[in-house]
């Protein structure tokens, strides 16, 4: 995918993103994915390959990044994975009513600062309804000076830092790709802290 609009290419992070998927496939078959801001949904296309039950979402103000998702699905055989539009920061019925979710996919959702905040606010969202579930989630060092570590104490959440070298995806040529080996890219898992009654 050549158009390089936000949600209309395979970025860097959604080939790191999905390499982790491959490593971890045999623990998927069955677990229920949520990806957010999905777009051309590479990683949850291999999640669903890999047997996970998979949501694709992307923001309900994008029309055209929910139809790629829709023809990314077409495209790898996965004509019955739901679509929704879910718009960061916002709690809509579509939100309120998702079934449970074991993981939450995110590949370079931390892309604009301004949105970081209604990112995590989703995210905080969906962890609390699903406490034990996770989020994983991969981005490019665009800045030194951009950092959620504030956002992530303010919305009692977590994270670990997973070195790309653990699951192979410090390549320069992963999955055919010169992209990853051009770009810092680094993964995170969010989950929640711990209990703020404990």
């Amino acid at each position: 995918v050549l158009d390089s609009q936000y949600g209309m290419y395979v970025w860097p992070c959604a080939v790191v993103l999905a390499q982790y998927l491959w490593a971890h496939r045999r623990s998927l078959p069955g677990k229920r994915v949520l990806e957010i801001g999905a777009g051309v949904s590479l990683p949850g296309v291999v999640a669903a390959r890999c047997g996970a039950q998979v949501i694709l979402s992307d923001s309900e103000e994008l029309p055209q990044c929910l139809q790629r998702c829709r023809s990314s699905c077409l495209m790898n055989r996965l004509p019955h994975v739901p679509v929704l539009g879910l718009t960061w920061g916002r709690v809509s019925p579509e939100l309120l009513s998702l079934a449970p979710i074991d993981i939450i996919l995110g590949s370079d959702v931390f892309f604009d600062p301004k949105d970081f905040e209604d990112i995590l606010s989703t995210i905080y969202f969906l962890l609390e309804k699903n406490p034990q579930a996770q989020f994983w989630t991969t981005y490019q060092v665009r800045s030194a000076d951009w950092s959620i570590e504030a956002l992530l104490y303010k919305w009692n959440l977590k994270s670990i830092h997973i070195p790309l070298h653990s699951f192979g995806a410090d390549k320069e040529h992963l999955a055919n790709s010169s992209l990853p080996g051009r770009h810092t890219i680094e993964m995170m898992i969010i989950s929640l802290a711990q209990s703020q009654g404990t």
